[in-house]
């Protein structure tokens, strides 16, 4: 009788439990990185009493931390690609913890904002490598899954950031939503430490140095960019074409330094790879989409359908519980289909819950929201797993921080402008000067066209996955092509 001879048979027991353990400190460092986002939103009344200052001032304490990812994410990314991503990752984790603990004991405003631009570059990295590191710690036909592990930690943090901040605002003040980050980031570095030692290693890397003024170039570019997003809260003045400009200029800079450079920061035939390109368009149009849901949903569920503080922030869990629950399953699918129908398939799903959203609610109130986000979220996290596992799954090794900070750039672009550009169009379809005292009606309105905005932004998306040959044959991003 012929003895069966499998992969999985002949890895030893201890290899396997060393990888499971490495995925699980690659989780928790998407969850801690996620959770400094979201945690950190329920906080800012509190802090504005604690510190007396006004809402523009008190902010900065979300946007240092989103500026500081955004900006230095693609950064972070190459530099990990050059020095080591394990050794990089270990360091941007202890940047996140000891940027947590001074966040917590912060005597002043001004000091937590610096503190927490510390903790966002150190969420850059975490956010970059942790993605670029699945490639080293799975097998290959296991990435699928493994990508939807992370997107479902992601979808933890973000649900379960205002329940928690609340629950220990109330409980033991507002110092609390950043030191409890840190006995987690302390296991965080000690899981990396232990089960990522032999990650991240591979033969030389051929690189003239880093790129210095490319970095420079794209930190200004986004920085811009993002104020001119952010600033004015929805209502564009000089001051936000004055940034938009900026960004544009920084931008030709930028593509004319990485032209002319020997060791470019991202290497601009990259994006003539259509599988590259078309992930990164995709991903940015369906961020946009889901910020539209966190932007809108709290307004249409307050002012239109007359839910209260408590039931507002219930009915908005159920998105990022959903997403939870959704993201592992997703990833198997992945593995099981392939990314490139998955991607498809996720897209319709999506398109589907955005037209629902336009309409069920109107019909049938908080069942009917509630129903369509159960259709557009899976979709969602489907997309979020096929899409990046097309992109990382056959990256050169020597690409992988770079291009698995891109993929978070184009999310957190995506981010960006959709709190600004949806949060516009509903503002404008609601034809209310100040939407928190627009009538119900006209909020409703205002829900139905901006989700109509939506569905044509994921219809967009669609066509671009099915015009795409390279997609529709399940092929990936060559090893030479970025």
């Amino acid at each position: 009788m012929s003895k069966p001879n499998t992969a999985k048979q002949d890895e030893p027991v201890e290899d396997r439990a060393s990888s499971r353990w490495a995925l699980a400190g690659l989780s928790l460092t998407i969850l801690l990185s996620s959770l400094g986002t979201s945690i950190a939103n329920v906080a800012l009344p509190t802090l504005a009493v604690a510190f007396a200052a006004p809402f523009q001032q008190v902010q900065w304490i979300v946007l240092a931390y989103l500026l500081a990812i955004t900006t230095l994410i693609v950064s972070v990314g190459r530099l990990g690609d050059i020095v080591g991503r394990r050794r990089l990752l270990i360091t941007g984790i202890a940047l996140f913890t000891a940027a947590s603990a001074l966040s917590g004991v912060a005597p002043t405003l001004w000091l937590l904002i610096a503190a927490r631009a510390a903790q966002g570059i150190g969420a850059a990295i975490m956010m970059a490598l942790a993605m670029a590191l699945v490639g080293e710690t799975v097998p290959k036909e296991k990435t699928g899954s493994a990508m939807g592990l992370l997107g479902t930690m992601s979808a933890i943090g973000t649900a379960l950031g205002p329940s928690l901040g609340g629950i220990l605002i109330a409980g033991a003040g507002w110092r609390t939503i950043f030191l409890i980050m840190v006995p987690l980031g302390i296991l965080n570095i000690l899981l990396a430490h232990r089960f990522l030692s032999g990650q991240g290693r591979s033969a030389k890397i051929d690189c003239d140095g880093f790129d210095g003024l490319g970095t420079l170039l794209l930190g200004v570019t986004l920085a811009a960019y993002a104020l001119a997003m952010t600033a004015g809260r929805g209502h564009f003045d000089r001051l936000n074409m004055g940034l938009l400009a900026a960004a544009a200029l920084a931008g030709a800079l930028f593509v004319l330094a990485e032209a002319r450079v020997a060791s470019p920061l991202i290497r601009l035939a990259a994006f003539r790879n259509p599988v590259l390109s078309t992930s990164l368009a995709m991903n940015a149009l369906v961020s946009t989409v889901m910020m539209a849901t966190l932007v809108v949903g709290p307004f249409y569920l307050s002012h239109a359908l007359g839910l209260d503080a408590t039931l507002v922030g219930i009915v908005m869990a159920a998105g990022p519980i959903i997403s939870a629950l959704s993201g592992i399953p997703a990833g198997r699918v992945v593995d099981r289909w392939g990314a490139a129908s998955v991607v498809i398939a996720g897209l319709i799903a999506m398109a589907g819950g955005a037209i629902a959203l336009s309409v069920l609610p109107s019909i049938f109130g908080v069942a009917g929201y509630i129903a369509a986000i159960a259709v557009l979220t899976p979709g969602y996290q489907l997309f979020q797993a096929a899409n990046n596992t097309t992109v990382m799954m056959d990256v050169h090794p020597d690409q992988r921080g770079v291009v698995s900070g891109m993929l978070n750039l184009s999310r957190n672009v995506g981010l960006v402008t959709g709190a600004s550009v949806m949060g516009a169009v509903f503002a404008v379809a609601s034809a209310a000067p100040d939407i928190t005292a627009a009538p119900a009606d006209d909020v409703a309105t205002g829900m139905r066209i901006t989700f109509a905005v939506a569905a044509v932004l994921i219809v967009i998306a669609l066509a671009i996955a099915v015009g795409s040959r390279v997609l529709a044959k399940g092929a990936v991003l060559p090893r030479n092509a970025s």
